[in-house]
């Protein structure tokens, strides 16, 4: 996807960093494919240009990287401000584009860069659980996400992987299950683009533990039922009446 290549509303070091991004997705998919039998799946739901919020399910190390390598687009993470106590990590951090989260908290600042980001016309990734999962299930998210959507105004991405869970090196749900698979399977799904409802139809404005909860079922009804966690089962049966995918538009992509 070279769009963003010539979207002259990108500054020269975007859009270069977008070509090195491109010239190396080249290597790693096809690597990625005989390795760990990579497959992508809804790459029609990622716009060619414009801003748009990812969330993601987290299980393992390698989410970040895995879902980078399937996206057309370079995606420009929210990473626990841990990542930059480590200089190679940091180092690598930064020239992705990611940008620091105090986990926990409510950090105003990351909060303002990813706004800031998504309305420049680019793609920004969360983990609305703040942390890997131990059960290869989803759990309790936080608010962050949802905030990031309304204050920025745009569409929502649900995106998920399967199969990071059965990799080596710390993935906290392979140690709790126990199980490893000698070729793992790996398959990154990116789902249709949705916007969140501030208020109900009679006027109510949604809490942000709804709106939150409303991002979340979108993003379990990807998964396959025993990765749902906590938003299994009924929970996660129907859409939230505050997910609307009518008038989506992507900040910065005219």
């Amino acid at each position: 996807m070279i769009d963003p290549l010539f979207n002259r509303k990108l500054t020269f070091r975007r859009r270069w960093k977008h070509g090195i991004f491109l010239l190396l997705r080249i290597f790693v998919v096809p690597t990625l494919r005989v390795v760990l039998r990579f497959r992508i799946h809804g790459l029609q739901n990622v716009p060619k240009r414009g801003g748009a919020l990812i969330i993601a399910n987290h299980v393992h190390n390698s989410d970040p990287i895995l879902i980078l390598s399937a996206s057309p687009r370079p995606i420009l993470w929210m990473a626990k401000e841990e990542v930059w106590s480590l200089p190679v990590l940091r180092w690598f951090a930064t020239q992705a584009g990611a940008f620091p989260v105090k986990r926990g908290t409510f950090d105003r600042d990351a909060i303002r860069t990813a706004v800031d980001t998504i309305n420049e016309g680019l793609l920004v990734g969360m983990f609305p659980e703040g942390t890997r999962s131990t059960t290869g299930g989803l759990k309790e998210p936080y608010a962050g996400a949802s905030l990031v959507a309304l204050r920025s105004g745009a569409p929502i991405i649900p995106c998920v992987i399967v199969g990071s869970e059965d990799l080596p090196f710390d993935s906290k749900a392979g140690r709790a299950q126990r199980k490893r698979r000698m070729y793992p399977k790996v398959e990154v799904w990116f789902g249709e683009p949705f916007m969140l409802r501030a208020r109900a139809d009679d006027g109510r404005r949604y809490s942000m533990a709804e709106l939150t909860d409303a991002m979340m079922i979108e993003l379990a009804q990807l998964l396959p039922e025993p990765m749902r966690g906590v938003y299994g089962g009924d929970r996660s049966a129907t859409p939230h009446p505050a997910i609307s995918r009518e008038g989506i538009r992507f900040p910065g992509g005219d």
